[in-house]
């Protein structure tokens, strides 16, 4: 008999008693299940269970639940001395090591202890749960279930549908997250899933900006985080998941995709692994923490030093206005003649382009070119974007300028697209590819990315904010810039943005 997902008398096993296991053995008895949770290491399960009551009664303590709600849930923990106490189980999730001969063992041990219609659920973030099922006498019964730590507090689920995972685990486990006060996102069993899958896009085109030398890692940071509205930069963020952990993730989805040149990890992070620069957990990683704390990195103070007159490039009409509009607001001179005088600032606008690229094309003087990025608005932080051949003061005339009313200015160096918008077309892209693969519901990946990964909007919505055919030209330039396929762009964000398409449209 299927079980009944709402039943007071669910009963609930979890493998595993660290930290995800604690977190799932958590929010299930908050959501009134009864959970046994055992743990191979002895007297683990048991100390999990007392620390399970101990932040239960914090919570209660601080008014975010109430005292008896707090012992009821303590109180429907129990520690299993033994997998067989799994018996009477309806649902058991594996939070065991991640390795992938650990879990086949563990799951084909408890078809011979839980009954027929017990659902059996891993919380694999990396491992192919198809893999998993494949050692089972019914693999029908198996799917992923993966939580994300700390699981009472990130609140997405990923429910994995393995190759022979029957229609109705998947539904069962959809309604189980949502009980305990989930948010359940549908996917395919593919490497990644949707969140691992999606954060490809920031960290390996954060990391190969700074391969490429654009700019200093904390440079990156503050564009993508002030300008863009991330909460963490990517070099912030693989400080606090610590390389041990992000390199070994961008090298297994490199791999499991057959070295798709999308999801190619960096040598530079690799390196980094190898000389011990974790992240915060060493001490030391891409920033310094001294005391625990990130080392504030330097901020140089804007030139004091205008141009004489600014010239505006009409390549991008609607880029020109605006910035047009900036530089008057500045106090800056405007050169309103078809080509520039002498002496004055050249400012191109380009979208996954160089400058020497809009420079050479337009017969602009290289020395006094100086790009600038509108694509995200010019109010939070302004990215200024040299040739090889900017002069220094016109560099700095320049910086001073865009600066003159206290925005921040980042200025980095030439290259194939500014600092955010490969970024951002990068996420957009990959987000494309997912839903193109079918691997989840367009509506899913954004909500899963959100959820999962904190961005201010799931890639799909970030491509209809920004445009789709804005970002398939950026996309395009790049490309074309480069010749790296990587930025191949996907079918799905070349149809949509084709027929003026909104990218979280379904297929038909």
């Amino acid at each position: 008999m299927k079980p009944e997902i709402h039943s007071p008398a669910l009963t609930l096993g979890i493998a595993g008693a660290g930290a995800m296991g604690r977190g799932i053995a958590q929010i299930a008895a908050q959501a009134g299940l009864r959970v046994l949770i055992f743990d191979l290491q002895a007297g683990a399960a048991t100390a999990a269970r007392d620390a399970i009551a101990a932040t239960l009664s914090g919570l209660a303590a601080k008014g975010k639940i109430a005292p008896d709600a707090a012992g009821a849930a303590a109180a429907r923990i129990e520690p299993a001395a033994a997998l067989e106490a799994f018996a009477p189980c309806h649902v058991v999730i594996e939070a065991i090591i991640e390795k992938l001969e650990a879990k086949r063992q563990l799951f084909t041990a408890l078809e011979g202890i839980v009954g027929e219609d017990c659902i059996l659920a891993s919380n694999t973030s990396s491992l192919s749960v198809t893999e998993i099922a494949a050692a089972c006498r019914r693999p029908g019964r198996v799917a992923g279930c993966h939580f994300f730590n700390p699981v009472p507090l990130m609140k997405v689920v990923e429910v994995i549908d393995a190759l022979l995972t029957e229609p109705w685990v998947g539904d069962a486990l959809v309604e189980l997250a949502r009980r305990m006060g989930h948010t359940p996102v549908r996917a395919k069993d593919t490497p990644g899933f949707i969140v691992n899958h999606a954060g490809r896009g920031y960290v390996t085109e954060a990391l190969r900006l700074l391969g490429e030398n654009v700019a200093e890692f904390y440079e990156i940071d503050r564009i993508l985080r002030e300008a863009a509205g991330f909460r963490m930069g990517p070099f912030e963020l693989l400080d606090l998941t610590g390389l041990d952990v992000s390199q070994p993730v961008m090298e297994a989805i490199y791999h499991q995709y057959y070295q798709e040149p999308r999801y190619r990890p960096s040598a530079l992070a690799a390196q980094r692994l190898a000389g011990g620069l974790l992240g915060r957990k060493s001490g030391r990683g891409f920033y310094a923490y001294p005391d625990g704390k990130q080392q504030a990195m330097p901020v140089p103070p804007a030139p004091s030093a205008r141009p004489a007159r600014v010239w505006v490039s009409d390549a991008r009409p609607a880029f020109a206005t605006t910035v047009r509009a900036l530089v008057q607001q500045l106090g800056g001179t405007l050169d309103k003649s078809q080509s520039p005088q002498d002496g004055a600032l050249c400012i191109v606008t380009p979208l996954g382009e160089d400058a020497t690229t809009c420079a050479t094309r337009e017969g602009l003087d290289a020395a006094r070119t100086v790009a600038i990025d509108v694509l995200l608005g010019l109010d939070k932080r302004r990215t200024l974007m040299t040739t090889p051949l900017t002069a220094p003061a016109m560099r700095e005339a320049a910086h001073g300028l865009f600066a003159a009313d206290g925005v921040p200015v980042s200025v980095v160096r030439d290259s194939a697209g500014l600092v955010a918008q490969r970024v951002l077309a990068h996420i957009v892209n990959i987000g494309c590819d997912i839903a193109q693969q079918g691997i989840a519901l367009p509506a899913d990946i954004d909500r899963a990315v959100t959820l999962g990964l904190g961005y201010p909007k799931g890639p799909l919505a970030l491509g209809d904010a920004l445009g789709a055919r804005t970002v398939l030209d950026i996309l395009e330039n790049l490309l074309a810039a480069s010749g790296d396929p990587r930025y191949r762009p996907s079918p799905w964000l070349k149809r949509r943005a084709l027929l003026g398409a909104s990218l979280l449209t379904p297929e038909a």
